[in-house]
């Protein structure tokens, strides 16, 4: 009786918490919503996503994996069944989130959020929360759940056996198509953050010997690998500190890289990287980027805890009408595909699909790897919302906005958000640079942004370009960590592709077949990257858009992967689960993908920037001047067609999953069998 009365008790408290929670995310949804008359506080941002989080991870995963996907936990994993300790490893579940988390949170979280921060905190913010739950934790799952169960196989793979041939060969083009474009702006956000910055640059090109040396150290296995990550740790924040030597040496004037160099640099970085043995570079950085990013981001959210800043951007701006100078386009749709991996990113299936599933022990590790990466990934978005929302508008906008300092001064000045020529030039000798005007990309506002809140933290103004310059190195070491990692996958899937004309083109141990595949593809990613270099709008206004399109056009083709494995299950009622977030994504990068080939607006649409490039060539002017104009004619119809390409993919993908779908529903079971392998306890 009295074990009975504690466990009603308990039961009891517990729902009590639960609704306490429950509570606080409404009061702090509603602040964050309708206060207008003063600047919001960040850490009601906080309590929102904390409620979020934790709400979602014990209520809707539960729900979502035992009565939607139905996880059986006698059942063995692929990495079970084929272990063979290479590729098939049952890992723990705590190492499995670690490796998949610092896999799918690259850039993504840090950038998407803050570019998207010009339409106000409020958008993103809901976008996060609401998409994070109901779309990328669905997406992540069921994608991790279709590949453990079907010998960890590609989306592409899936894709072709589950909904046809036709279908897998559609996919696998769109996914060569859209690693293209990833790995393009990814490449741009690191040329924005480092040109002309000696000391970022100096800090990057230090990582890489450090790396090496790591990589080295582990193979020998002769040096505790505690020894071997205290070192790694050490060196990176040691070459920070050293980076502000480089200022007024003999070294600065080698290491002040103009953009087109830097981006050139990157692509030989890029195909290097791919074909190096991948214990000597890739794994090491992996490895190091881990630790770093974790605890970056939980140092961050410990500042924003202690300073409790206020929200200086409004909730809402002007900018939502599509007028923006950080990129142009309206809250809708462009906020949904602006944020991508904070919220749903197709980027994630690459990754369910790819080494995830090989390391999976227990169906009911998903849980926590699928759906808790990617809510955790919703955390650092908002965190990085919260970074650039902190700042000074003024200073956030002309960070982010090409042209002349005294013109953009004006120009943001003139739109509300005032800003002075003193006031930047403070911010640049305040974060050891010489300006801070045109930094696009988003990298270094939220530096800006994270450096601020150090510098608040620990009550020293003069590391504030100590903070800053850690931060530069911190997100471009994940961004070319990503680059590597994706270059590579890339040269296998043009390998397949190429396969498909040419057999031996697919074989891996083929070096020259390899070296070819790797040049194509650091070819097709490196021209765009070179584009958006040499784009007088600063590149992130043209290529950010294709991104966020070409990413959530693949989500959306996980999605019907997702809906077709569901059907074959025989479950229909729960079909909503999927059908949701494909057809908000599906008609969000449809409706930004329109407005971005047929806008009139020459910051918009690519074909209304064509024709006024080529009207301006026309008038004639110096050779240099025209050539570059016919350029950006070429670039302008080149970005439109690649944008339609995305798009009739993806309709076509659509149009072949609609047709199963159709037979399925009228029973035509035996026809489209469920591929998944048999089970075995």
């Amino acid at each position: 009786m009295r074990r009975r009365l504690f466990t009603q008790k308990n039961s009891l408290l517990t729902k009590l918490c639960w609704g306490f929670v429950g509570f606080l995310l409404l009061v702090a949804l509603s602040i964050l919503s309708f206060a207008r008359n003063e600047p919001v506080n960040a850490l009601w941002l906080v309590a929102a996503a904390s409620c979020v989080f934790a709400l979602a991870y014990r209520f809707h995963a539960a729900w979502l994996l035992a009565n939607v996907l139905t996880l059986d936990n006698e059942r063995l994993t692929a990495a079970t069944l084929h272990a063979d300790g290479k590729d098939f490893v049952p890992t723990n579940r705590w190492v499995v989130f670690g490796h998949h988390f610092a896999a799918i949170a690259g850039p993504g979280p840090l950038v998407g959020p803050v570019l998207a921060a010009q339409f106000g905190y409020l958008p993103g913010t809901l976008w996060m929360l609401i998409g994070a739950t109901l779309g990328g934790a669905v997406h992540d799952c069921i994608i991790l759940f279709c590949s453990s169960r079907r010998r960890g196989k590609s989306l592409g793979q899936m894709v072709a056996e589950e909904i046809g041939t036709v279908a897998g060969v559609v996919t696998l083009i769109g996914v060569v198509s859209i690693m293209v474009i990833i790995l393009a702006v990814l490449g741009l956000v690191v040329v924005r953050a480092l040109a002309e910055s000696p000391w970022g640059l100096f800090t990057i090109l230090a990582s890489m010997p450090i790396a090496i040396l790591m990589g080295l150290a582990m193979r020998s296995g002769r040096i505790h690998l505690a020894f071997i990550s205290a070192f790694g740790v050490a060196a990176l924040f040691f070459s920070v500190i050293a980076g502000n030597w480089v200022r007024g040496s003999l070294l600065e004037p080698w290491l002040t890289v103009d953009a087109r160099t830097l981006a050139v640099g990157i692509m030989f970085y890029g195909l290097l990287a791919s074909v190096l043995p991948v214990w000597l570079l890739l794994a090491p950085r992996d490895y190091l980027s881990t630790y770093l990013k974790i605890g970056t981001v939980v140092l961050l959210g410990m500042a924003i805890v202690v300073l409790a800043p206020k929200m200086q951007m409004p909730a809402l701006t002007k900018f939502i009408d599509g007028t923006g100078p950080v990129f142009a386009g309206k809250v809708f749709p462009f906020a949904f595909i602006t944020i991508a991996c904070a919220a749903v990113s197709g980027f994630h299936s690459l990754i369910a699909s790819g080494t995830t599933p090989k390391l999976l022990a227990n169906e009911a590790d998903i849980r926590v790897i699928g759906y808790g990466a990617m809510i955790t990934e919703m955390l650092v978005g908002v965190l990085a919302l919260i970074a650039a929302c902190s700042m000074v508008p003024g200073e956030y906008f002309a960070i982010n906005m090409k042209g002349a300092p005294a013109e953009v001064v004006a120009t943001i000045s003139a739109q509300g958000f005032p800003v002075t020529m003193d006031q930047m030039n403070a911010l640049a000798a305040s974060m050891g640079e010489k300006t801070m005007f045109g930094r696009t990309g988003g990298a270094p506002t939220f530096a800006v942004g994270m450096a601020q809140m150090f510098a608040g933290v620990f009550r020293n103004s003069i590391a504030t370009s100590l903070w800053y310059h850690f931060a530069i190195m911190f997100e471009a070491l994940f961004i070319l960590t990503t680059i590597d990692a994706g270059t590579r996958v890339g040269r296998f899937l043009v390998q397949d592709l190429g396969g498909l004309i040419w057999k031996p083109f697919a074989r891996t141990e083929s070096a020259p077949a390899g070296w070819t595949a790797s040049l194509l593809f650091v070819g097709a990613w490196g021209y765009f990257l070179y584009q958006g270099v040499i784009d007088p709008m600063g590149g992130i206004n043209s290529l950010w858009p294709i991104f966020g399109v070409a990413n959530q056009l693949l989500a959306v083709i996980a999605l019907c992967l997702g809906t077709t494995v569901l059907l074959k299950m025989r479950k229909e009622r729960y079909l909503w689960v999927t059908l949701l977030p494909l057809g908000w994504l599906l008609m969000v990068t449809l409706a930004a993908g329109w407005q971005k080939i047929f806008a009139s607006d020459i910051r918009l649409g690519f074909l209304s920037a064509a024709a006024h490039f080529q009207k301006l060539a026309g008038a004639g002017g110096a050779l240099r001047e025209v050539t570059a104009l016919r350029q950006q004619v070429f670039n302008s119809y080149l970005n439109a067609g690649f944008t339609a390409l995305f798009e009739l993919l993806v309709i076509l993908i659509v149009l072949c999953c609609a047709r199963v779908w159709i037979l399925l529903l009228i029973g035509r079971h035996d026809a489209y069998p469920l591929r998944e392998e048999p089970r075995a306890a």
